[in-house]
């Protein structure tokens, strides 16, 4: 029996996804789980399962497609059709027969209901039955399909852990273009490592993502290549773009004396570590940011302007800017103005876990009410960051830096950390925002209150 696979629904308010490698292969034998293809949508990837067991007669998708919720992706000949295939094994022509004297034509009887036929009598059922022997033996059974591995697939045709890379190896190889099956991995037991993927984009290898090799095509100052642009990096534009075009924004910069909150930090590091806790300033900031946003609702809002209404979030989630090699991935962490800092710092090193090894999902995307970009990881001061709308600002934080500060009359050496907030200017004024503004440095600048903080 055929069994059709489909695209299961992959979460509120996405009907559709990309097709980034396909797992399997037709003649493959599957087990209920196992997973089937990788897709990405707008700001994940997730291997999609099968929901049963079978083996593949036809796949219905390709590499590189956009497929649809409810859209077929392959066909499964049934598992108990394939196992039960073999059943009907023909008699044996050296078994004794105990009907040959029965006066039926049927040349051809069954064995099995031999023994319940009312009409023979009890001599006429010999001891032949309940001796008889098994009629293919474990060793003979002509079906390997589970007995033996499949043949061996050519390079081209690997799929799935066959090739013995990691999820990140593997993403980096499709943005560059690279068919992994033509790398040779230079790591234990084959394993693909980055360097591995590089050298055979630095040699012009086998491109797999459509792109032209490099050197392939020259726009008249020098070769240039081309990549199909992915989905997430597709969405990201279009969320920029409908910010940028709808929302009146304006940014506001300024400073936070952070050198007592450095202190602290230093000195708890070791303490949190030994619980596997790394502390940096980000769960500092993250406090500060949600007491303050508790006080100032309005920047916690968001505006409609279709229905005419503001919408006060009587929560407070915060959106947590990640830079990846895929883009920019805001995860959202849940409730956090009820997070202690030891909390705060356990969940923001679980979460960079996650996206580090793009295990988080869909839903580990959603809800944020305001959102935190850390520049200061990578470098830079000031910015204007542009609003994760429908959300209504958005702090980014610089790296802060030693700078002559006047304390007392008198000019010492204190650490400065930048802050830049933009904010939807429909909603929030710029005295709101700078009052909100003032409350995080506060907060950032007498470190005692975030740790006593409920």
């Amino acid at each position: 029996m055929a069994i059709e696979i489909k695209l299961p629904e992959l979460g509120e308010g996405i009907d559709s996804a990309d097709v980034l490698e396909i797992l399997v292969a037709v003649g493959d034998t599957l087990k209920a789980d196992q997973g089937i293809v990788e897709l990405e949508t707008d700001k994940a990837t997730a291997i999609v399962p099968t929901t049963q067991a079978g083996k593949v007669s036809k796949i219905h998708i390709s590499d590189g497609d956009t497929i649809k919720v409810g859209q077929i992706l392959l066909t499964l000949e049934a598992s108990d059709a394939v196992s039960e295939s073999p059943a009907p094994a023909a008699p044996n022509p050296t078994a004794p027969n105990p009907t040959a004297t029965k006066p039926e034509p049927d040349p051809s009887p069954t064995p099995t209901p031999v023994a319940e036929k009312k009409p023979a009598p009890a001599a006429a059922v010999p001891q032949t039955v309940s001796p008889s022997p098994k009629t293919t033996p474990a060793y003979s059974a002509p079906d390997t399909t589970t007995a033996y591995p499949a043949p061996a697939r050519t390079d081209s045709e690997k799929r799935g852990n066959e090739i013995p890379a990691g999820p990140a190896m593997r993403r980096f190889a499709r943005e560059l273009g690279i068919d992994l099956a033509s790398v040779s991995g230079s790591g234990e037991g084959g394993r693909i490592s980055r360097e591995d993927i590089l050298t055979v984009v630095r040699s012009g290898g086998t491109r797999s993502n459509g792109a032209k090799p490099l050197g392939g095509v020259n726009d008249g100052f020098g070769p240039v290549r081309f990549e199909k642009i992915s989905r997430m990096r597709r969405t990201i534009a279009e969320q920029m773009y409908r910010s940028w075009s709808t929302v009146p924004r304006v940014t506001n910069f300024d400073d936070a004396d952070v050198t007592d909150l450095e202190h602290i930090r230093k000195t708890s590091k070791d303490d949190y570590a030994a619980r596997g806790i790394k502390l940096t300033s980000m769960p500092f900031v993250i406090k500060a940011v949600a007491m303050a946003l508790r006080n100032h609702p309005v920047v916690n809002a968001s505006i409609d302007m279709d229905a005419g209404q503001v919408i006060y979030k009587e929560y407070i989630n915060v959106g947590i800017a990640v830079d990846t090699d895929r883009g920019l991935v805001v995860s959202s962490l849940r409730n956090a103005d009820k997070l202690s800092i030891p909390e705060t710092a356990k969940q923001l090193g679980e979460m960079a876990e996650k996206i580090r090894n793009n295990q988080f999902t869909i839903e580990d995307l959603r809800g944020s009410t305001f959102t935190i970009s850390n520049l200061g990881a990578i470098g830079g001061t000031y910015s204007t960051p542009i609003i994760n709308t429908p959300e209504s600002a958005i702090l980014l934080i610089g790296r802060s830096r030693k700078l002559p500060v006047v304390v007392d009359d008198a000019i010492v050496p204190r650490l400065m950390m930048p802050l830049s907030i933009s904010y939807d200017h429909r909603l929030i004024d710029g005295g709101a925002a700078a009052r909100f503004l003032n409350d995080v440095i506060g907060y950032l600048e007498a470190p005692s209150r975030l740790l006593l903080a409920p």
